[in-house]
């Protein structure tokens, strides 16, 4: 990417969001923002101190006025980020003003017409990246930590942004080097680096760096989990309760609950938080034989949508007989990461819990949904079941993109050919270009020789003002 350290143009934009609020922000990015905003603000209570933004020291805040002429605009604070020590590694300017969203409107169009460009989305972080001050897995840690749905997410996002990924990519990418840079220079000086013997020493190397993406790439599962939610079906027969649990986990009436078997005829999504896990939730037309064509088709899609679920909640009526519509369910839940709840517990029970553990090999908490009974060891099953009770985020590094797990499974095509390469007797340079494959491939993940069209498009997915 052929860009400068410091783009020539100052770019600025409305950094908070677009609403009534108590405070509102106004960034203002590259070589002339201080000369720009210096145009059109005026400092002290009355707008008449001689003080230029251009020859304050940096990360210094200073009370004023911003005004379009002689017209005062607002009454604002200005802080000054020179560069390369500001988000953006440019000199950086933000007004703080009132937060309405004219306000906030005038004072960008203000700025704008006194030099600065509106800025496109993401472009802040962008040239944060093109400068340096960031890579590119740092930079879409950005963008996940504004997105981020629950408190792992949040977290991950947070030591990401951090670089866990960038540091553990780095060192992947220098142990490859090191052993790339061994073989081109014996075979460059065959007289003085001998290269008899290496291809298992370097066997020895590679076995680790393999296990090690290997691992990377496991992690994968569980970070599309944490950023976007643990996919989620709610199945059982007709009127156990199913749409009373979702109610009673969203915490309001989504889904119609009668005493009609039979009510909820299609699938019905919502997302809930529970202890920091997002859960992607589908309540389904309860799976029952039945001659009604619309409830077979709900049927039908029930059972689509639990194919494709990581986690499944069958509940059970247990005041009734379990029948031949439950032993379908037990059989296509056995094998999947399933609880069963045991519902109606305020009634007389007529169904075995051992009974249930025992048919669909999954665990069983017995619940009311009526009384809000069991929901809280629910909740707890389902964070251990998951995470094990928890996440350290300072000990492990979680692949949560997919652009991130496509670069690592690349990587480890390539070291799995130079071994079968070194296994099979290849000779040393054709080994190099595998090495050199994988280098690469991993280089993409923190923005090393990436296509300008990818950075564009990651970028391009990012907020305005950001």
């Amino acid at each position: 990417m052929m860009e400068d350290r410091y783009s020539s143009d100052t770019i600025a934009a409305i950094a908070t969001a677009m609403s009534n609020s108590g405070i509102g922000i106004v960034r203002v990015s590259g070589s002339k923002a201080c000369m720009i905003v210096d145009r059109i603000f005026r400092g002290g209570k009355d707008g008449r101190s001689e003080k230029r933004l251009t020859e304050v020291p940096s990360h210094t805040v200073h009370y004023g006025m911003i005004q379009d002429g002689e017209k005062v605009i607002d009454e604002v604070l200005v802080i000054v980020m020179r560069g390369p020590h500001s988000y953006t590694a440019e000199d950086t300017v933000e007004i703080d003003c009132h937060g309405g969203v004219l306000v906030m409107k005038r004072i960008l169009e203000t700025v704008i017409r006194y030099g600065a460009r509106p800025a496109e989305p993401g472009e802040f972080t962008k040239r944060a990246f093109l400068n340096g001050r960031i890579d590119l897995s740092q930079a879409e840690a950005v963008m996940e930590l504004i997105q981020s749905r629950n408190r792992y997410a949040m977290e991950s996002s947070v030591n990401q942004l951090k670089g866990s990924v960038s540091g553990k990519i780095g060192k992947l990418r220098e142990d490859i080097l090191y052993h790339l840079a061994y073989i081109e220079s014996a075979l460059d000086d065959p007289e003085h680096i001998s290269l008899d013997g290496y291809g298992e020493a370097l066997l020895q190397v590679l076995e680790p760096l393999v296990q090690e993406l290997e691992k990377l790439i496991a992690s994968a599962d569980n970070g599309r989990i944490i950023s976007e939610g643990v996919r989620t079906v709610i199945l059982g027969k007709p009127n156990v309760g199913k749409s009373s649990l979702m109610n009673a986990l969203l915490g309001e009436e989504r889904a119609i609950v009668t005493d009609i078997a039979g009510t909820t005829r299609d699938t019905l999504e919502a997302q809930i938080s529970l202890r920091g896990i997002t859960l992607n939730v589908v309540d389904t037309a309860g799976i029952r034989k039945t001659d009604d064509l619309v409830e077979q088709i709900g049927v039908s899609r029930a059972r689509e949508v639990a194919d494709k679920a990581d986690f499944i909640l069958y509940v059970v009526d247990g005041s009734c007989p379990l029948d031949e519509n439950d032993a379908q369910i037990m059989e296509l839940i056995r094998g999947r990461k399933a609880v069963v709840l045991l519902n109606k517990t305020d009634l007389k029970l007529v169904v075995d819990q051992e009974q249930l553990a025992m048919g669909t090999g999954c665990p069983v908490i017995p619940v009311s949904v009526r009384e809000e009974t069991g929901i809280g060891e629910l909740e707890k099953t389902i964070e251990e079941m998951f995470y094990k009770g928890s996440i350290d985020f300072n000990d492990q590094v979680m692949i949560t993109s997919v652009r991130h797990k496509a670069a690592l499974e690349a990587a480890l095509g390539s070291l799995n050919m130079v071994i079968d390469g070194i296994r099979g007797g290849m000779p040393e340079d054709f080994l190099t270009i595998d090495l050199m494959d994988a280098y690469k491939y991993l280089g993409l993940i923190i923005g090393e020789a990436v296509e300008d069209d990818l950075v564009n498009e990651i970028f391009g997915k990012f907020c305005m003002g950001k």
